[in-house]
């Protein structure tokens, strides 16, 4: 990423999920989303390839016809571009990243540190294997750093969680 990406003009100053791609679910859920887009939105590095850099960025990510898309406006609300991104790449790291997911939570209560913390190891390498291919998907698109795809790669699982 380039020092471009550390200028307020180059970040996202908000983050939304679509209501109607994530539907009802529990309070834990919902604070779990929320803590997500507090940290993206405390730290990140953003840039939409191609435009101008007269950011800072409002990012709204929906699901629609089996597509991710990322809906890019400057602060104001004009209109910057929208991607739409496939999900059949991300069908298996996110099915995946939430088998590891179950198996940790349950884990929390029963199993030894020792365990706790490989089943951990395994869920943040998925983490990572996610945010690796969002960012390969964004790539032309939209610049990000490895942390904010970490972040962004949250969110997109957020638009799974159903409790």
């Amino acid at each position: 990423m380039t020092d471009k990406a550390q200028k307020p003009s180059t970040r996202l100053i908000a983050v939304t999920l679509d209501e109607a791609s994530i539907g009802h679910s529990t309070p834990d859920i919902e604070h779990e989303r929320a803590t997500a887009i507090w940290d993206l939105v405390e730290d990140n590095a953003f840039f939409p390839c191609g435009d101008p850099g007269t950011g800072p960025y409002a990012l709204h990510i929906s699901l629609m016809d089996n597509r991710l898309v990322f809906d890019i406006k400057r602060e104001a609300g004009e209109q910057v571009v929208q991607h739409h991104l496939s999900l059949t790449p991300f069908r298996k790291v996110v099915k995946d990243y939430f088998l590891v997911c179950e198996s940790y939570y349950a884990a929390i209560r029963t199993a030894s540190p020792s365990q706790i913390e490989a089943i951990d190891m395994g869920r943040r390498g998925l983490h990572n294997e996610g945010s690796e291919l969002l960012r390969e998907r964004l790539k032309d698109k939209v610049e990000v750093d490895f942390d904010t795809a970490r972040r962004l790669f949250t969110l997109v699982c957020a638009l799974h969680w159903k409790g």
